[in-house]
């Protein structure tokens, strides 16, 4: 049944599309389409279509989205539970993939949950940088960090603040900014019917003054030089042209900039009956539901000049733009992969609120500015890759440690029996560590994100990865830790087939005869990394044949 529209939402898309308007209200009797976004830390498209099963369907406008048969249900596979995907509204995987996120920089979702767009950009970083993943409704938020725990995103601080207590404390810090913001949901409209009845009681109206407020307070967050991202899932001109209109008045520093394209892509707005918007608003892009396998969103990507830029005169900024896109692709190429960890539990911010200045100082640090001659260019790279040859050197040389027993005596708030019962833990583990990184608070132990920073006073539900939690005489690993970890970091594994049915009995907390997978280990016990098919599922305690579940209640389907 077609969805009853508001009429005077129809009345303007009516002016708005045109000829066009019979094939979008034909395009609400569509079938609904399904779409995955691969986890690029974890898996490949071959390896998830070979142990899944899935029929899948490379999304044409983004690399690692999939169109999926709704019969398949991808959220019952033990995959899903394994972080390897995330399932998302084709059209919506289109905003993080235009940011171009590179390993290292510091990137800013503002209004980040429940995590489809933040757990994009955190994969592209690759566990070097920041994601500070933020949404101002306490509940989304912890929706947000389940999401980002998921799918191994360690290298985050998760918040729960309005943006301009952000902009207070992160003046033009981030190389990169996500607004993905709230908006009426027209685009929704068919996915969710309800969505047009909330439409009546808030429409663009109302959502654009928030809008306006939130995309100039993000902009102060950018560092010069630095690219931002706005977008929404609503077709209102008052909600997107006419934002980004408002942005470039109030901050002349800000500028559209071409994004890369897709055949289906509709450009922006430059006027919509008698209101004008600025002339760069053409370089937006506007996904339509008759036009695309989606169901509808605006977007705009935006570049923050730096003082130098704002001289350069309009009939130069092609040139610029080049230049730009140039040194883009070069960062892209020079990034390794490589690969750090990401994540924590249940929010507890009481006892990460009161962090010592010195251990979480952020440095703010503005960037080099832009040289847009070529020769420069190159000379700039060199350069850089020196500098970044001895960071990894310094690097390689810092995170050289495992957790043993020399380590565990530094931790003079941990006893005898704690500090024994971690080594024995950690002797399971094969990674080395930048223990400069290692914090113990209270009871819980944490890795923290490289780039410190002041976090003291704001309202997070986390800060890094949770590795776990010391009861009395116990350390018991935290599940954020298990789905960082891969075959080789854990040295006690129990790896079930995919199909294997005592998977689900797992993810439902029941206790399992594992005796088939010890192979007569009689010494085997202790800690065991559960496994489907390669990948961590999450932890369990061996005891003769039989795993003692360590599913976290929570997550138990």
């Amino acid at each position: 049944m077609r969805v009853e529209l508001p009429e005077s939402f129809e009345k303007r898309m009516q002016e708005m599309l045109g000829d066009e308007y019979e094939s979008y209200i034909e395009s609400y009797d569509n079938p609904r389409q399904y779409g995955l976004r691969i986890n690029p830390m974890k898996i490949t498209e071959e390896e998830l279509a070979e142990g899944s099963g899935f029929s899948l369907d490379p999304i044409p406008w983004t690399k690692t989205g999939y169109f999926y048969k709704e019969e398949d249900q991808p959220a019952r596979h033990p995959y899903y539970s394994a972080g390897l995907y995330y399932l998302q509204e084709p059209s919506a995987m289109t905003p993080a993939s235009r940011l171009k996120v590179q390993p290292g920089e510091r990137v800013l979702d503002l209004c980040a949950a429940p995590g489809g767009k933040a757990t994009e950009l955190g994969a592209a970083l690759q566990g070097e940088g920041l994601l500070v993943a933020n949404d101002i409704n306490t509940a989304r938020a912890k929706a947000l960090l389940r999401n980002l725990e998921l799918f191994g995103i360690s290298n985050s601080f998760v918040t729960n603040e309005p943006p301009h207590v952000l902009a207070e404390r992160f003046p033009e810090f981030f190389h990169k900014i996500m607004v993905d913001a709230p908006c009426s949901g027209e685009g929704m409209f068919r996915k969710n019917p309800a969505v047009a009845d909330s439409w009546k009681e808030k429409g663009p109206e109302y959502f654009s003054k928030l809008q306006r407020e939130i995309i100039v307070q993000a902009a102060d967050m950018l560092l010069p030089g630095g690219m931002m991202f706005y977008s929404t899932c609503t077709f209102s001109p008052l909600e997107n042209e006419k934002t980004i209109t408002h942005l470039l008045k109030e901050r002349p520093d800000m500028e559209v900039v071409p994004m890369e394209d897709y055949e289906n892509f509709a450009e922006g707005l430059t006027s919509y009956k008698d209101e004008a918007f600025d002339e760069s608003c053409k370089l937006c892009r506007r996904i339509w539901p008759h036009k695309m396998s989606g169901e509808g969103h605006f977007m705009a990507l935006l570049h923050k000049k730096s003082g130098a830029e704002q001289e350069i005169k309009s009939d130069e900024q092609d040139s610029v733009m080049q230049n730009i896109n140039y040194l883009q692709a070069e960062n892209s190429k020079e990034s390794g992969l490589n690969r750090t960890f990401h994540m924590n539990q249940e929010a507890n911010t009481s006892e990460i609120l009161n962090r010592d200045k010195k251990e979480n100082t952020i440095k703010y640090q503005q960037d080099a500015e832009p040289v847009f001659d070529r020769k420069n260019i190159e000379i700039s790279q060199k350069s850089d890759e020196k500098a970044s040859k001895k960071s990894k050197k310094a690097k390689k040389k810092q995170q050289t440690e495992t957790l043993s027993s020399v380590w565990w005596e530094k931790c003079k708030s941990l006893s005898k029996e704690q500090k024994a019962a971690a080594e024995d833990f950690f002797a399971h583990v094969n990674i080395a560590y930048d223990v400069g990184r290692i914090d113990v608070r209270g009871d819980n132990l944490y890795y923290l994100p490289e780039p410190q920073y002041d976090g003291r006073g704001l309202h997070f539900l986390r800060n890094g990865l949770f590795m776990g939690e010391f009861k009395k005489k116990r350390f018991e690993p935290s599940q954020p830790f298990a789905l960082v970890l891969r075959a080789q970091d854990f040295d006690q594994v129990l790896d079930f087939p995919a199909d294997d049915e005592r998977l689900q009995r797992y993810l439902r907390g029941e206790t399992l005869d594992v005796s088939d997978l010890i192979n007569g280990e009689k010494k085997r016990k202790g800690w065991q990394l559960v496994m489907a098919a390669g990948h961590p599922l999450g932890f369990g305690k061996l005891v003769n044949n039989n795993l003692k579940n360590k599913y976290p209640a929570g997550w138990r389907k």
